[in-house]
């Protein structure tokens, strides 16, 4: 899915902002200290050292899985060094998470978590903390016209940032209290919109960051996660292993250990070959301690329970014995495949982003897919748009005036296909399809995607105006022309359109998730709202102060607030977690309970402070023009 303000047709913008890129940070906290890696206090915590060597004082702590997730936005990369994370506790206390630095790139990580750290900490009430990010060696890419334009993150005045601390704060409500034998959970989320404005006319582009975070004690969204490191045991009466925790593309250190559980179903890939259930764990076992491994799956909160869908084990994962590389191909010639939106993982250095990479694939280059036993799939199921990690060899690097053009040689390698995700608007409704006009996949826009050679013939290659996507037993009685589609599934066969997509799920515009945005410019604006009360906020559409920020972003449909027929009505969602803050210069309030929320920003909007953004998440009636959210923020200038 792609939100920027030059993704969609009749947009034509020099300037865009960076939306709704969400760093979400999950502390799932255990009651038992079963292991993991020791913490590291900067005061000592009342004689509870959490030292595994010491049975005495690490008994009575708890243990803390730390992940990590991001949402859609601009940023087509966002690498940068996380020095440490720190929790205070009411007493002022201060134990750290992370036993060492970690590189995260927050744009991988739209449509799962990734778990990043198992430390044991003691019990107590934790109110605060901090997160520090280090720029220096930071990679940072935005979209310009389709095409992938490196950024540099300043402050706002200009200035590029180096090592930076942001402050983490739980208000009074939901303060995170551990107790031996009882769990709780925070989360934690970097709104990488909120906290950017991002120029693309300079070269590189700019990204003004005023960053801050907002903590939780249970999370507004649930993903699926993913757990990687060295395999440590495996327990075939349980039906888990263990791994001793490497988040990202780590190589070195020791992140804790976490016990993941498998299914009957679970598809567990060793050394390239395929297997299910038990047969999984017995090839994870027969590979050995410290064979490498991915996994991704489910976690059941209520019992603390992770559930492994997909397994990758040995040379089967990204980066061991081989290179690889992660992307979507958005053209085909032969046996070349053009990726684009490119990690590449090499065997022998760090990872980094490379927006083209030239993939060369023939008759030995082994296909899989996810979710499908069958482990014989051949190189022509490779189509444009799908998203594939590839397992080959960087066997040419050619330089141009400009860039260099990279080709992975995976005609002796391994690919494999991932669940790929269309957004678009219905065309027509039928049993069994459904016809749309194609917007994004994944978060590129169809523009850049060339479908020469996707049909059976050349008057059948898909066209984006009207792609046809099998739904077989789909309910699709909500869909209606000309609302937001999203679609997860796999794009045909090479050469074999139509149907040119298969979808495995859908989503129908009630469900389909928005995004709205608002600035009200540098020194912002006394009266943001016409009303703001209990019952919602009505936005003054047609404020004199408003900036180049005043957008809906319903599914593919990019909605300006100012060409409205009437105020845009906010309102709180009526079931279900919703968080609400109000962000200052030198604080962050935030509230569960959306009268507490009015109430302060009616008696913070006094005359003087001004508010200079807002942004807020949920979803948008586009009939009675109402934004019924789960997520508001406002930030506030102070006099």
């Amino acid at each position: 899915m792609n939100f920027s303000n030059d993704s969609l047709p009749g947009q034509n913008k020099t300037r865009t902002l960076a939306i709704w890129t969400t760093m979400l940070m999950m502390l799932f906290v255990l009651a038992a200290c079963g292991g993991g890696a020791g913490t590291t206090a900067d005061v000592p915590l009342a004689n509870a050292t959490c030292n595994p060597g010491d049975s005495a004082t690490f008994s009575e702590c708890g243990t803390v899985l730390v992940a990590l997730t991001d949402a859609d936005g601009d940023f087509l990369n966002y690498t940068v060094d996380v020095l440490s994370l720190k929790l205070e506790t009411a007493n002022g206390r201060i134990v750290e998470t992370l036993p060492r630095r970690t590189r995260i790139n927050f744009t991988d990580y739209v449509d799962l978590t990734e778990l990043v750290t198992v430390a044991t900490i003691p019990p107590a009430t934790y109110v605060a903390g901090t997160i520090s990010l280090d720029y220096a060696e930071a990679e940072v890419f935005v979209e310009a016209s389709g095409e992938a334009k490196e950024a540099v993150v300043t402050d706002m005045d200009g200035v590029a940032l180096g090592r930076t601390e942001l402050k983490i704060s739980l208000s009074n409500r939901d303060q995170l209290n551990i107790v031996k034998g009882r769990s709780a959970l925070l989360q934690l989320d970097f709104d990488l919109d909120a906290s950017h404005v991002v120029d693309i006319v300079p070269t590189p582009a700019t990204a003004a960051a005023e960053q801050f975070i907002v903590a939780e004690v249970t999370p507004v969204d649930e993903k699926d996660i993913r757990v990687r490191g060295p395999l440590a045991n495996v327990s075939e009466d349980e039906m888990t292993y263990t791994v001793a925790v490497r988040p990202f593309n780590d190589r070195d250190g020791d992140f804790g250990r976490m016990k993941v559980h498998v299914s009957d179903e679970t598809e567990i890939e060793v050394d390239e070959t395929v297997y299910f259930g038990v047969e999984g764990l017995r090839a994870l076992s027969a590979a050995g301690v410290g064979t490498p491994t991915i996994a991704q799956g489910t976690l059941n909160i209520a019992e603390r329970k992770f559930t492994a869908n997909i397994v990758l084990a040995g040379s089967s994962v990204p980066g061991i014995d081989k290179d690889a590389v992660v992307g979507n191909i958005i053209a085909r010639d032969g046996n070349f495949l053009t990726v684009r939106g490119a990690t590449i993982i090499a065997s022998d250095r760090r990872a980094h982003f490379h927006d083209d990479v030239t993939v060369e694939v023939g008759p030995e280059t082994r296909v899989f897919r996810d979710g499908d036993r069958v482990s014989d799939l051949s190189i022509e199921a490779l189509s444009v748009g799908q998203r594939i990690t590839v397992r080959g060899t960087i066997a040419q690097t050619v330089t141009d005036a400009l860039t260099p053009q990279i080709l992975i040689d995976a005609t002796a390698g391994a690919v494999r296909m991932h669940v790929t995700r269309l957004l678009g608007l219905v065309n027509t409704v039928m049993p069994g399809q459904t016809d749309i006009t194609l917007h994004g996949i994944d978060r590129r826009r169809v523009q850049i995607f060339d479908f020469t050679g996707t049909g059976a013939s050349t008057d059948s290659d898909a066209d984006p105006d009207n792609y046809e996507v099998a739904t077989g037993n789909l309910t699709l009685a909500n869909f209606a022309a000309g609302k937001p589609i999203v679609a997860h599934g796999f794009p045909t066969a090479f050469g074999t359109a139509p149907p040119d997509f298969t979808g495995r799920t859908v989503i129908d515009f009630t469900d389909v998730r928005s995004a709205l945005g608002v600035g009200w410019g540098a020194t912002g604006t006394t009266s943001p709202f016409i009303n703001a009360s209990i019952d919602g906020l009505i936005l003054d559409n047609q404020n004199e102060d408003i900036d180049q920020r005043h957008h809906i972003k319903n599914g593919p449909l990019l909605i300006d607030l100012t060409t409205l027929d009437s105020d845009t009505t906010i309102v709180p969602r009526a079931t279900g977690r919703s968080v609400f803050y109000i962000k200052t210069a030198d604080s962050l309030r935030q509230y569960s309970n959306f009268a507490d929320f009015v109430n302060d920003l009616g008696l913070s909007l006094d005359g003087a402070t001004t508010a200079r953004s807002m942004h807020a998440r949920g979803k948008y009636d586009t009939d009675t023009n109402t934004f019924t959210a789960y997520k508001i923020g406002v930030y506030l200038l102070e006099p």
